[in-house]
C-alpha cells in the first residue's frame, strides 16, 4: 500500500509543478512517508519550500492535549511561519484570506482514524474552503483509514447538532479516507474537482477495505491520546466518554481502552457489558490511576476494554452499552458534562458526540440498554448511496493530480 506522500515522491512532474508554485501545508507528526519522513523533508529533498505551514488540533508539532488552543510559531529550520488552526473560537479553526494570499496551492497531509468526531477531517474541509474561496488550490495527499471500510456505524448529526466534533451530517464510524471525505463535501459544495479545479486528491494504491492490521507500515501517533492502532480500534466508542464524568484513561498509556471513575466498581460494570452478548472484546476489570485530567490523582475502578475480533467489534455500540451502564451503577455519582465542549455551551457534550439529545435523554429515562444500543448504532439505511458518492468524488479529484 501506498499512501499520497509515498506516491509524490515518486512523481517528477508533480514535484516540478509544486515547485513552480507557491506552496503551503496542513500536516501534522503522523504525516510521515513508509520509511518515516515526515512531508515537510520529503518536500524539502524535492525542492519544494512551503511558505507557511498550518497545524491541525493538538499543533504541528502534536504536543498539545484536547481542546488546548495551540499558539502560532516559526519553524526553526525553515523559518516559515507555523499558523495554528486550533484557538480559543471556531473562527480560528479556518485559514484566513490573508494568510492564503500569498499562496498558489495548498497541500494537506493529515493521518485520520475514521470516527467522526476526530477533527482533522473537518480542519482539512476548512483549510481546502477557505482555499477555495481565495483562489488556492487545494491537493490533498491521502492516507488509508485505520478502521478499513467494512462497517458503518452511529446515526446523522441533527442539523442542531453540527460541530467541530461533525461539521456535516456523517455516521460516527464514516468508512471514509480524508481525501474521500474532503471531496465528497467539496463536490457538493459545487467545487470543481480534479487538477484544474480547486481541489485534487493524490490517493492511497492497495485494498482500502483493510484496515491498519493489516498494512506494511508502522502506526503513528497523530495526537497524543492516540498512541496505537488499538486506541483507533475502540475510539469511535471509547470518545463518547468525553461527554459524561467517566475518566476516557487520558493520564494513563491506555487511552479510551481504559474506561472508569472513583465510583466505578470494576467487575460489576464488566459482567454487565458481557451480559449484553456484544461481539469482538473482552471488558477487563481493573483499577487505574490517570496522573493528569479527569480524576487525576485518584484511583478509578472500571475496565479494560481488550478488542479480540475487529471484524466484529463494534465500539460505538460497545462503548455507548458501557456509558448506559456505568450511569445505572452509580446514578448518584455519574453525571453528563454539560461544560464548554468544541466551541459549544449550548447543549450537553455528549449529544454533539451522537448527534442528538435522544441517547442521553433515553439514558436518563432508563430505557432498556440493548434496544438503546441497537437503534442508536445503527447506521443510515442510505449510506451505501454516500460512500458511492465519496468514491466517484475521489476518482474526480484524482484526475490530473499526478500532473
Amino acid at each position: 500500500m501506498d499512501v499520497g506522500l509515498d506516491r509524490l515522491a515518486a512523481l517528477p512532474s508533480l514535484a516540478a509543478w509544486l515547485r513552480a508554485r507557491r506552496v503551503g501545508l496542513l500536516a501534522h507528526p503522523a504525516s510521515v512517508d513508509r520509511e518515516l519522513v515526515h512531508v515537510s523533508s520529503v518536500l524539502a529533498a524535492l525542492g519544494v519550500a512551503p511558505s507557511i505551514v498550518f497545524g491541525p488540533e493538538h499543533g504541528y508539532g502534536g504536543e498539545a492535549q484536547d481542546m488546548i488552543g495551540v499558539a502560532d510559531a516559526r519553524d526553526p529550520r525553515t523559518g516559515a511561519p507555523i499558523v495554528s488552526l486550533y484557538g480559543d473560537s471556531f473562527e480560528s479553526l479556518s485559514p484566513t484570506a490573508a494568510q492564503l494570499s500569498a499562496l498558489d496551492v495548498l497541500v494537506i497531509d493529515l493521518a485520520d482514524i475514521g470516527s467522526r468526531y476526530y477533527t482533522f477531517v473537518w480542519t482539512a474541509l476548512l483549510a481546502a474552503r477557505a482555499a477555495a474561496r481565495a483562489g488556492v488550490h487545494t491537493l490533498v495527499l491521502d492516507r488509508p483509514n485505520p478502521l478499513g471500510n467494512a462497517r458503518v456505524e452511529g446515526a446523522l448529526p441533527e442539523a442542531r447538532y453540527l460541530s467541530f466534533v461533525g461539521l456535516e451530517p456523517l455516521p460516527v464510524r464514516h468508512a471514509l479516507t480524508l481525501g474521500e471525505l474532503v471531496a465528497l463535501f467539496a463536490a457538493r459544495d459545487g467545487l470543481p474537482l480534479g487538477a484544474d479545479g480547486a481541489l485534487s486528491v493524490l490517493p492511497v494504491t492497495g485494498d482500502l477495505r483493510q484496515g491498519g492490521r493489516a498494512w506494511d507500515r508502522p502506526f503513528v501517533l497523530p495526537s497524543p491520546n492516540m498512541p496505537t492502532l488499538d486506541t483507533a480500534l475502540v475510539y469511535p466508542g471509547g470518545c463518547l466518554l468525553e461527554g459524561t464524568n467517566l475518566s476516557e484513561g487520558r493520564g494513563t498509556t491506555r487511552p479510551f481502552e481504559l474506561v472508569g471513575a472513583p465510583f466505578v466498581e470494576g467487575a460489576a460494570l464488566s459482567a454487565r457489558l458481557h451480559a449484553l452478548g456484544l461481539p469482538g472484546f473482552v471488558a477487563r476489570p481493573v483499577t487505574f490511576l490517570p496522573t493528569f485530567h479527569k480524576h487525576a490523582g485518584q484511583v478509578c475502578g472500571g475496565v479494560q476494554v481488550h478488542v479480540t475480533d475487529p471484524r466484529a467489534f463494534r465500539p460505538y455500540a460497545t462503548y455507548l452499552a458501557l456509558v448506559t451502564e456505568a450511569a445505572r451503577l452509580a446514578p448518584g455519582e455519574f453525571r453528563f458534562r454539560t461544560e464548554r465542549y468544541e466551541f459549544r455551551d449550548d447543549v450537553p457534550a455528549l449529544d454533539l458526540l451522537t448527534g442528538s439529545g435522544a441517547v442521553r435523554e433515553a439514558i436518563v429515562a432508563g430505557a432498556d440498554t440493548r434496544s438503546l444500543v441497537e437503534q442508536a448504532s445503527a447506521a443510515p439505511v442510505d449510506y451505501t448511496a454516500t460512500l458511492a458518492q465519496a468514491a466517484r468524488a475521489v476518482e474526480l479529484a484524482a484526475r490530473g493530480a499526478e500532473r
